[in-house]
């Protein structure tokens, strides 16, 4: 054959597969009923009448809060969707509000991605997880499941924001909103933290122990980590005040020396409990930084922090501020040194760990 005459044959071949690829598309794209994301049943949201779609605070607090606790605030971290579908196949379509799809120490599928778990009859079982390959994005999740009624819970991305998102099941088959909590198991738990809590550096976006502790005592989890600004702001006491909660749980010395923690925690719990006097408060000290053995200056600085919110917690207690829980940090990530990625941050061994040492004691204030 003419060389030229083949290369022209191999030319007709691929616009033939490709058109009969776009072809495919099409026809699977009109084979499927879609869903916006936000008429689903969505947890994780504070102010849902007040509040851009997929942002973790209210519009009303743009003046409250500083420009870096806002910033963060768009980032969608902890907000999930639950919906029930019999479809053998669920395709995803989401698009992010930033490119920045990755961190060097956090991958595409914890900074950007989606996380799929199951409702079993043993609790909630992980699927599948999407990772971002750019801004837009669009990929089945599962396929070829028997055509059986699930209930499902998708993770959003933990440090990017959701333009919008959508979900789609075969034409035929049906896509309903998860059924509401049980009244006792209505109210969240409401977590306020630092980049820990926001999700740095968990490998997928369920992989956080905020998404654990909900999959695991089965409530639904408001993450208000805020990544280098977790700093125990009043203004984020008469936020977190605006949120009926079963309970709050303030996790910040990360973020704070022992000066700054024994300036803040005081004023920061005492207009909590201000506002919302019934409401237990958890208080959480700062973990032992994976290098804390060798590094005396990180040392130090979890030991000071732990000391003053010690004091700072017994002071309150001498006051007769009551509902307060203290949880101490020197097991939150266990004895020895692989359950972080740098030293500070946890890795998904690090974020197990948290969650099995924070679980019995949210259930012990629970039942009490």
């Amino acid at each position: 054959m003419n060389p030229i005459r083949g290369w022209c044959v191999a030319l007709a071949l691929v616009g033939l597969l490709c058109l009969r690829a776009e072809t495919q598309d099409a026809v699977e794209s009109t084979d499927r009923t879609w869903v916006d994301g936000i008429d689903l049943t969505v947890e994780g949201r504070g102010w849902p009448d007040d509040s851009t779609a997929w942002s973790r605070l209210p519009d009303h607090a743009r003046d409250m809060v500083r420009d870096p606790v806002w910033n963060l605030s768009r980032h969608s971290s902890g907000i999930a969707i639950r919906f029930v579908t019999d479809s053998p196949d669920i395709r995803v379509e989401w698009v992010l509000t930033s490119d920045t799809l990755d961190m060097p120490h956090m991958p595409s599928t914890g900074v950007s991605g989606l996380d799929l778990y199951l409702r079993t009859e043993t609790g909630w079982r992980w699927v599948n997880a999407l990772r971002a390959g750019s801004r837009s994005n669009a990929t089945d999740i599962v396929r070829n499941l028997s055509p059986v009624s699930r209930e499902y819970m998708l993770f959003l991305p933990l440090y990017n924001g959701i333009e919008s998102i959508r979900i789609g099941v075969l034409r035929g088959h049906d896509l309903e909103p998860a059924p509401p909590r049980p009244d006792d198991r209505r109210l969240p738990i409401v977590y306020y933290g630092t980049s820990i809590a926001q999700g740095a550096c968990a490998s997928r976006t369920g992989s956080c122990h905020v998404a654990i502790l909900g999959r695991e005592l089965d409530r639904p989890m408001i993450n208000l980590g805020f990544s280098g600004n977790g700093r125990m702001e009043l203004e984020l006491a008469e936020l977190l005040a605006e949120i009926e909660a079963e309970i709050y749980v303030i996790d910040c010395l990360p973020n704070l020396d022992g000066r700054r923690t024994a300036q803040r925690a005081g004023p920061f719990v005492r207009k909590l409990r201000e506002l919302r006097p019934d409401t237990p408060i958890l208080l959480v000290e700062d973990r032992t930084y994976g290098d804390a053995w060798i590094n005396e200056a990180r040392a130090k600085r979890t030991s000071d922090s732990r000391a003053a919110l010690r004091a700072v917690f017994e002071e309150l207690q001498a006051e007769g501020v009551e509902g307060i829980t203290y949880l101490e940090g020197d097991q939150l990530l266990g004895d020895e040194t692989e359950a972080t990625v740098d030293g500070s941050h946890p890795n998904d061994l690090g974020f197990r760990r948290q969650a099995e040492a924070m679980e019995p004691v949210i259930r012990d204030i629970i039942s009490r």
